[in-house]
């Protein structure tokens, strides 16, 4: 069976995507940090279904090497191989710049950035002696042109972007594929600081006129790791219902 790791497990995206690797088959193992109630009810609704034996959830804190390597030490005892990573997991930051401390800083690239570095080297070492894998970086429209009062996460985003064209060119010759999906405005928690009249504003400036939906990234995301996608490397794909056009 084919094994899927996705990172931030409890979020709206990680969620969805995970339910869509597990519907199409995978043994799938989601990393998640404080939402421990988010993971139960998914675990519950999974066993309902008669899937809950194709979900491993893991805690780990992406912002710490330890936690990484500890949670990937877990992975290791329990499955042989990691046939696609999605690096999902992400912080975000509204504040200004020059308001931003050190610590806020630091705390968003090693989440954001840091962590897909940490991960993938661990994950890339068997997917090279197996000559196969899939890796999505998941970073955001805001990666590409950037967010006034989100200058740490868009600088943690972009870097995302220029990570997945190199790590392309560098894994292509061994069979596998790192590709980047840049969502636009999700309907996930992430964006519930907005108010009613600011998402109202936001639609008025998307020209599909709505927010996307968690479940249109995960497909999207799937397509990349699916067979389909074989000869698809090294690309940013946004998905944002033309916002950013």
């Amino acid at each position: 069976m084919k094994v899927a790791l996705i990172t931030g497990a409890s979020g709206g995206i990680g969620k969805a995507t995970c339910k869509k690797f597990i519907d199409n088959g995978y043994f799938t193992i989601g990393f998640y940090n404080k939402s421990k109630s988010i993971i139960d009810d998914f675990c519950a609704d999974l066993k309902a279904a008669g899937l809950g034996d194709y979900f491993f959830p893991v805690k780990v804190d992406l912002s710490s090497s330890e936690g990484i390597k500890n949670a990937f030490d877990i992975v290791e005892k329990n499955f042989k191989h990691i046939d696609v990573l999605v690096n999902n997991a992400g912080v975000e930051l509204f504040k200004l710049i020059t308001e931003t401390t050190e610590n806020e800083w630091d705390t968003v690239m090693n989440v954001n950035l840091k962590s897909v570095y940490l991960l993938t080297n661990l994950v890339l070492k068997n997917m090279l002696s197996l000559r196969l894998g899939k890796i999505v970086n998941v970073s955001s429209v805001w990666g590409n042109v950037g967010a006034s009062c989100e200058v740490a996460y868009s600088a943690s985003k972009s870097a995302i972007i220029g990570y997945t064209k190199a790590l392309a060119k560098e894994v292509a010759p061994s069979n596998i594929n790192v590709n980047c999906v840049c969502p636009g405005v999700i309907d996930t928690k992430m964006n519930a600081r907005l108010t009613d009249t600011e998402l109202d504003e936001v639609k008025s400036e998307i020209p599909k006129g709505r927010l996307g939906r968690a479940e249109e990234v995960a497909d999207l995301i799937w397509y990349l790791c699916s067979d389909s996608a074989d000869y698809i490397t090294g690309q940013i794909v946004t998905i944002d219902g033309g916002y950013t056009v």
